[in-house]
């Protein structure tokens, strides 16, 4: 049975002759995904499907409509990119009218946000049964009784088989993701990439929620036995996702989340989890889900004939995915908030091998590494590219972060200062040398270093002062070898591991240039100590 909201999509403009097939549940999506030739299950029920040439986020096809409402609310630059109201006009009259066309229509009613007083209302209109499928998975699922009294406040529009005119319609290419925050419309065509819809929310509250006060975070987040919350940002690739999935405590969500007054709430009702290299014996939360009805496995190599599945075949793509109910996590919190958190930790994977695989923050410091939000991309990722290269990603999620980086900076700082939270720098990146000579961060120490700080032994541990960046290191902790603490002393050559660290803190100092005038001065004086 389908649970249709009152406000039809005639209330809003859009006239079909579609069939429109409202709030179904995964039994009738996977079906119809099938059916329409959209995927395949594999030998244990997942649905397999595969997105074509777009297997990441189409960052450099996204655009928000520049109108007096976002005018001198958005950041305006490489990463918010305007669209002009005529452009958009002129998009949104073509979608409608491919929406007319239409022979199947999936709409999703849906919440960002866990926590009621801070969620908005999503409605999401796809052509694809496995795009409806992937976001009622992702987003916080309403009730019947909600359901039945549901009125849009955002709605996103989906149609993979859109090509947009570059001319006509103001984009780069024939993919487009445009966002309209006074209509309150995001329209997303010619990609089948179903990540873009879930960060189209994510935009949303990054952009709604600052003005209430509530700390939007680009992070995941667990809460321990003894009901202390910690929350994990960090850029794709890091360890969010695969840190937060700890069987020792109960994982609030993966990804996106609110800090509010009370509660640390998840925006999401799902994960959304790389599969590539995915192993039981690593990641056996994750792994579980590989073989349950309802997951969506993007880009995951299937055997045609038996239907087992190969996680380190990447032949499809790097980014191969999984989405799933965040209850398929078996200590996942019911309630999908938490209380307000006690650490927080910035996680990043550093291909120099230059910072410690922890290290402690004061507030002024946690607010730069926040700004800066340092990773590192490896070598061999592109032609010609033999070094490791510096990503900085302001708030560790810049791409999704419409309003300036100091309002969310600040936010973060006060929040910090009001909590009494403890910060780490964690690296879950390379130890003994660059990427290339080096290794990766065994995660059994990174493991161990968190459990030490989330259970506030580390504490009580001895620091010593980084040359470097004047963050605080632990000299020793229990059951890791101390030498590796130390990321000079696993170096062959010290020198050698002077010269990286000295060009990676001149990295730092550079970018962090563009924040200078946007942060009070406890803050500049963090960052000088880096240079």
């Amino acid at each position: 049975m389908q649970a249709k909201s009152n406000h039809s999509l005639a209330d809003q403009g859009i006239i079909t002759k579609a069939a429109q097939h409202w709030n179904l549940g995964t039994a009738p999506l996977v079906e119809a995904a099938v059916s329409n030739g959209e995927g395949r299950l594999a030998k244990d029920g997942p649905l397999v499907v595969e997105t074509g040439k777009h297997t990441g986020r189409s960052a450099s096809d996204k655009f928000i409509v520049r109108d007096a409402e976002t005018e001198s609310t958005v950041w305006w630059g490489k990463t918010n990119v305007p669209m002009s109201p005529e452009h958009f006009a002129a998009l949104k009259a073509d979608f409608f009218a491919a929406l007319g066309e239409k022979d199947k229509l999936y709409v999703a009613d849906l919440f960002g946000g866990s926590q009621p007083e801070h969620r908005v209302n999503v409605r999401v209109i796809n052509e694809l049964a496995w795009h409806n499928l992937f976001i009622r998975t992702l987003l916080v699922r309403p009730t019947a009784d909600q359901l039945s009294d549901f009125t849009p406040e955002y709605t996103i529009i989906d149609l993979p088989t859109f090509r947009a005119d570059p001319v006509r319609h103001g984009s780069r290419s024939e993919t487009v993701i445009a966002v309209n925050f006074s209509e309150k419309l995001i329209l997303i065509g010619g990609t089948r990439y179903a990540g873009e819809m879930k960060k189209s929310v994510f935009g949303i509250l990054n952009y709604l929620l600052p003005v209430k006060g509530v700390m939007p975070m680009h992070c995941s987040a667990n809460i321990g036995p003894n009901g202390d919350t910690a929350v994990f940002f960090g850029l794709s690739g890091t360890g969010k996702t695969t840190l937060s999935a700890d069987a020792s405590r109960t994982l609030i969500g993966d990804d996106e989340h609110g800090w509010s007054d009370t509660a640390v709430f998840n925006f999401e009702g799902g994960c959304y989890a790389k599969m590539i290299n995915l192993s039981e014996e690593a990641e056996p939360e994750i792994f579980a889900t590989s073989r349950r009805f309802g997951t969506v496995l993007e880009n995951v190599v299937m055997n045609p004939e038996t239907r087992e599945l190969d996680f380190n075949d990447n032949s499809l793509a790097e980014n191969s995915r999984g989405s799933y109910p965040i209850d398929f996590i078996p200590n996942a919190s019911k309630d999908n908030l938490g209380p307000v958190p006690k650490n927080i930790i910035f996680l990043t994977a550093d291909a120099y091998g230059v910072l410690p695989p922890i290290s402690r923050l004061t507030p002024e410091q946690a607010m730069y590494h926040f700004l800066s939000g340092y990773t590192a991309r490896v070598a061999g990722t592109e032609i010609g590219v033999t070094e490791p290269s510096a990503t900085f990603s302001t708030c560790f999620g810049a791409p999704f972060m419409p309003r300036h980086p100091s309002v969310y900076g600040n936010l973060l700082k006060e929040r910090i200062a009001k909590g009494g939270v403890t910060c780490w720098l964690v690296n879950t990146g390379w130890t003994g040398g660059k990427y290339g000579v080096g290794s990766r961060m065994p995660i059994k120490v990174t493991r161990a270093l968190l459990n030490a700080a989330l259970d506030g032994s580390l504490n009580d541990a001895t620091f010593r002062t980084d040359p470097n960046f004047g963050f605080e290191v632990p000299v020793a902790v229990a059951g890791v070898e101390s030498r590796i603490l130390d990321p000079r002393a696993t170096w062959a050559n010290g020198a050698a591991y002077d010269d990286t660290a000295a060009k990676l803190v001149k990295q730092f100092v550079e970018n962090f240039a563009q924040f200078e005038d946007h942060v009070d001065q406890s803050v500049r004086e963090a960052a000088l100590t880096a240079a």
